[in-house]
């Protein structure tokens, strides 16, 4: 009771705030009688110091969980801040695309006045610009037959590999006003033709998106056409934000000059009417325009209510107002101000739909899992673009699921390694799986797709495994606990009807069959081994725990009748070539039977065989070579025991493995099945 008042006073005495370590110690110094009550003291200390830690160590066990999803918080909150980087840059985008189309309109009327002023000159002069350069392109010559067409900027571009970032080609671009032309350099030029013609997009049917530089990969931007996509690097940052300027511009100056173009065709449209003879004709679009009410205030603010949606990321609000017009005008006829009003609307869907694709592509963050992409996924869904939103949403599972391999850290243990592999990779398919039937119930010709993509999957991750497991030359008991794994996870995919045993197997099948092979290879040359040292000599195991470790092991083997080629003393009336051959052999056959699939039936077949032939035709030979009738008599017994023990224990066991007979087995046997020795014979065989 003493010693606990004693401790509990000098706890609360280096627990006070006034605590100073110098004069405790002085203190102690000054009052202590000698060494001893020092040397009590500091026990005294260490004791505290040892409860201390044992109380933190129980608070940290007590909070461990906490500590854990403290720290999935902390890796939630960094993927979230990143995401909202990413939101903040866009919104800004966004906001600065709103101010160049509200000063759009003065930048058309000024260009007019310049066109105006100088139409013939500035129209010769970009044209000639374009077929002096498109002169040194091969295969373009159709590019100038489009009038109108003409130069805006060009340049040297290195283009990369989207999956791997490799560098492929050099190329040169041509940016025109109504479209980009993509031209690879030649390396053996003819004359002035320096490139060749690679590729020729419509302004519309591509989108730009920038792309962060991550050293040494930097001024980079991505062109995304669907259903592919294309990086693109500049020289320098400079010339980079050159070209997504003038990308952009060029892109918004086409669409207001097609926007201008059908306000212009506007007033013809009577005069087409005036061909028909029916004077009703000439009154339909007058009555269209009293029909449709467009002047309700929802309809006249959408474009800009549009607009907000978009800048604020509320995809579904902007996807409820397309739904709520869809349904005003469903009924309504088409008159001249609802084309216009939808000319307006389509241009607001294209940038949902640009908004929401670049949600889906590779770059973004990858951490949320397939739930993360169910929003934009199912706002183009209701956009009617089912087909985008399921090859975006195949290719961003595709890009995670590699990454997450990618990512997975080789340990020294080869079966650790794919059990993780497994688990990551199945794992992420059946998420993806439930996820995609979760998103696209209503769309049944999508699943094709599903299912292709699974295969591209599956391939992804054989390539992994077999990296790891055949090309580093592991072990044919090691290769085959991998493969069970791999088929063990494959089954569960049947959960929800998904079968790709077929595909695993298809693709193994190659590195499978190399490994037999290789391990009967590896199996002959000792069997050849071991019958060059051969005294066929009876086995002295030396001790009574040897011979019963042995008679373990065969009984393991299927050998049950192994007792009676035992004698005493620790004997066992067989060679140690035969032995060796027999746990060899058994231990081959249980391996290939985990690695077993029917395309492999007649490679493990003949393997089996091969190795059998080996070890049979060096006792033919030997029982023909050998003099002494005494060894004679031994080697015909262990002939025996091969013939009548080892065979019919390896075709019960195949048969039972695969479900079919070993045919090929029963046939060897009989045909080598030695009778009985001629003591004055050779022969083994009389």
């Amino acid at each position: 009771m003493k010693m606990a008042d004693t401790g509990n006073r000098l706890r609360k005495q280096l627990e006070s705030a006034n605590f100073d370590p110098q004069n405790y110690v002085k203190h102690l110094s000054q009052q202590s009688d000698g060494d001893r009550d020092l040397q009590e003291h500091r026990q005294k200390i260490q004791t505290l110091a040892d409860e201390t830690a044992q109380n933190l160590k129980k608070n940290v066990y007590k909070n461990y969980r906490q500590f854990i999803e403290t720290a999935k918080e902390i890796s939630y909150l960094e993927s979230e801040m990143y995401q909202l980087s990413h939101i903040l840059t866009e919104q800004k985008s966004i906001m600065e695309s709103i101010t160049q189309s509200l000063l759009s309109t003065d930048k058309d009327e000024t260009a007019k006045e310049m066109l105006a002023a100088f139409p013939k000159e500035t129209e010769e002069v970009k044209q000639r610009t374009l077929t002096t350069l498109l002169e040194k392109v091969e295969g373009c010559k159709n590019i100038m037959e489009t009038p109108g067409r003409y130069l805006v900027y060009n340049g040297d571009l290195f283009e990369y590999d989207v999956d791997h970032m490799a560098q492929i080609q050099k190329v040169h671009a041509f940016l025109m006003n109504d479209c980009l032309l993509i031209a690879t350099w030649l390396p053996n030029r003819r004359g002035a033709v320096k490139y060749m013609y690679n590729a020729l997009y419509d302004l519309e049917s591509f989108a730009i998106v920038n792309v962060k530089d991550n050293p040494p990969m930097k001024d980079m931007f991505k062109i995304l056409m669907f259903p592919e996509s294309r990086i693109f690097q500049a020289e320098n940052s400079k010339i980079k934000k050159e070209w997504l300027e003038i990308l952009d511009e060029t892109k918004k100056n086409k669409v207001v000059k097609e926007k201008h173009k059908k306000e212009e065709e506007v007033p013809n449209s009577p005069v087409r009417t005036e061909v028909s003879n029916n004077p009703f004709d000439e009154e339909e679009p007058v009555e269209s325009e009293e029909v449709v009410d467009l002047s309700m205030e929802w309809i006249q603010e959408l474009p800009e209510d549009l607009d907000v949606c978009i800048a604020q990321r509320d995809f579904e609000g902007a996807v409820d107002l397309l739904d709520k017009l869809n349904e005003y005008l469903k009924e309504q006829p088409v008159s001249q101000r609802v084309k216009e009003l939808r000319g307006k609307v389509d241009e607001r869907v294209r940038q949902l739909t640009e908004v929401l694709v670049f949600e889906l592509s590779p770059d973004r963050s990858l951490r949320g899992g397939p739930k993360a992409t169910r929003r934009a996924v199912s706002q183009l869904i209701r956009l009617g673009q089912s087909t985008k939103a399921c090859e975006l949403f195949l290719k961003n599972r595709a890009a995670a699921v590699q990454t997450a391999i990618r990512q997975l850290r080789i340990e020294g243990a080869t079966l650790l390694y794919i059990h993780k592999l497994c688990n990551i990779f199945f794992t992420s398919l059946l998420e993806t799986a439930k996820e995609f039937e979760t998103d696209f119930a209503g769309n049944n010709g999508c699943y094709s797709a599903f299912v292709v993509w699974s295969r591209s999957a599956m391939k992804m991750f054989v390539d992994a495994f077999s990296k790891q497991v055949f090309d580093s030359k592991e072990s044919l008991s090691t290769a085959a606990e991998c493969v069970k794994v791999a088929k063990e996870h494959c089954k569960q995919l049947s959960e929800i009807g998904l079968d790709l045993t077929f595909t695993l197997q298809s693709l193994l099948v190659k590195d499978i069959k190399a490994a037999l092979q290789s391990y009967k290879e590896i199996i002959i040359e000792a069997t050849k081994h071991r019958n060059s040292e051969e005294m066929w000599r009876r086995m002295n195991l030396m001790t009574p725990e040897a011979l019963a470790k042995l008679k373990d092991e065969m009984r393991s083997c299927g050998m049950g009748n192994f007792e009676q080629y035992t004698g005493d003393d620790c004997w066992v009336n067989l060679s140690y070539t035969v032995v060796a051959f027999t746990k060899q052999m058994m231990g081959f056959l249980e391996e290939g039977l985990k690695l077993y699939f029917p395309e492999l039936h007649m490679v493990l077949l003949e393997s089996l065989r091969e190795v059998i032939l080996e070890a049979l035709q060096h006792v033919d030979y030997s029982l023909r070579c050998e003099q002494d009738a005494e060894k004679k008599a031994f080697i015909l017994k262990n002939a025996s025991f091969l013939h009548e023990t080892v065979l019919p224990v390896v075709e019960k066991r195949f048969e039972e493995g695969v479900g079919k007979p070993a045919k090929q087995l029963q046939d060897l046997r009989k045909s080598s099945r030695p009778m009985r020795v001629n003591p004055d014979s050779t022969m083994s065989l009389v």
